[in-house]
């Protein structure tokens, strides 16, 4: 496509966020970005792909820092870089890909790491309770308890890294474009209700 675009996407775990990602990267030919990130952080830091992982969208009490390099528990990663050094190197990887052209971002705090660009569409989605525990038990083959124990630590982990880095709070409607609940429309019909928004709002 000609117009440059990009879309982040905010999703509460079980809501199918990567999944709408998907589809609307499908449908405008836009490349999605998720874990890719943080492959492309690993190779252009030269630091090991598992130290990003380890780090990623998860709650970290024993280590975590801000992104000024100081760490808010005195402590640091093994290799001696610390988590905020660590999230600035991935924040760096996305705003090299935004400015290439258009994109899709899946979490990682993309809607903050772009504020300052006006191509964005920042989306947060979600569903009810009982379909994510639904959708995550059928697709990890787990009970309903523990997946509903999953869905709590996920969202908590997602919660505690978007806040700490962002100084914003993760999942309020006043932080995005968009705020929608996937198990109304399903996927497809979710990502067509995004493109329509990006499209009134003169984005696409």
């Amino acid at each position: 496509m000609e117009k440059k675009i990009i879309f982040n996407i905010g999703r509460q775990f079980g809501s199918g966020g990567r999944a709408v990602a998907d589809a609307i990267g499908r449908k405008l030919d836009i490349k999605v970005y998720d874990n890719e990130i943080l492959k492309k952080a690993a190779e252009s830091s030269g630091f090991d792909h598992a130290l990003f992982a380890k780090t990623d969208e998860k709650k970290r009490f024993l280590g975590i820092s801000n992104p000024f390099g100081t760490n808010r528990y005195g402590t640091s990663s093994d290799s001696g870089i610390n988590d905020g050094e660590l999230f600035k190197i991935q924040s760096d990887v996305i705003r090299k890909i935004a400015e290439e052209g258009s994109a899709i971002f899946v979490g990682r705090a993309s809607d903050y790491v772009l504020r300052d660009m006006d191509v964005c569409v920042d989306v947060f989605i979600s569903a009810p309770k009982a379909c994510r525990i639904k959708w995550v038990a059928d697709r990890e083959g787990i009970s309903a308890e523990e997946a509903a124990k999953l869905i709590k630590s996920k969202d908590s982990g997602r919660e505690d890294y978007y806040n700490f880095f962002t100084f914003q709070h993760w999942g309020v409607a006043s932080n995005y474009d968009l705020c929608v609940d996937s198990s109304i429309l399903g996927v497809e019909g979710t990502a067509d209700l995004i493109m329509d928004f990006a499209r009134r709002s003169k984005k696409l």
